[in-house]
Order: C-alpha cells, then structure tokens, then sequence
C-alpha cells in the first residue's frame, strides 16, 4: 500500500510565493521519479515539474525560472518552491510518484492553489 500526500496549497495574490510539499510512503523502498502536475478551471492536468532520484529536473516552460523543484530520497518526499505566482497557475496541484519496476504511478489526493490578481 502506498500513500501519498500533498500539503502547502492555498490563497496568495499575484507576485506572491507558496512551498509544496509531498510525502510518499508505504510499501516501496524508493521512487525513480517524483514531481508535480496540475489542472486548472477547464483545462487537462499537465506537467508541472519532475525530479528523478539522481536529480535530473524537468519543468513546463510556464514555470521556468519560477518554480524549483527539489527531493529527499531518503525520505521519498518533494517539494515545490513558487515564486511570482501569476493567475494562470490557479489549479489543483496533484503530486505523482513513479515506481520503475513493475512500471506504476502513484498520485496523491491534490492541493488547490489558488492566485488571485
């Protein structure tokens, strides 16, 4: 059984700054990816930023020099440093943890940011 938790979501004007965390836990020893995805009003979930467990970082190019995604692996947890939050990243940030083998992805439950300008 895994479970995996976001925190760190809210309320923030425009400009402003929010930290979210993740934590995955259970029955697997590590993860080979971990990151964050987002949906907003209307829209698909997409990309937000990924981390692999050897650091290698991928961001949506929205959030390029803004966002900083950063990992624990001893501890299976990610966060995801935002900065200068503008009205167009208001969505429900859901955090995904991937397993290598067998192939499987987990997610965890979301938390709703919300920018307002």
């Amino acid at each position: 059984q895994v479970q995996v938790v976001e925190s760190g979501g809210g309320l923030v004007q425009a400009g402003g700054s929010l930290r979210l965390s993740c934590a995955a836990s259970g029955s697997i020893f590590s993860f080979s990816v971990m990151g964050w995805y987002r949906q907003g009003p209307g829209k698909q979930r997409e990309l937000v930023a990924v981390i692999t467990v050897g650091g290698i970082t991928n961001y949506a190019d929205s959030v390029k020099g803004r966002f900083t995604i950063s990992n624990d692996n001893a501890k299976n947890t990610v966060t995801l440093q935002m900065n200068n939050l503008q009205p167009e990243d208001t969505g429900v940030y859901y955090c995904k943890a991937d397993v290598r083998l067998p192939p499987r992805s987990y997610w965890g439950q979301g938390t709703q940011v919300t920018v307002s300008s």
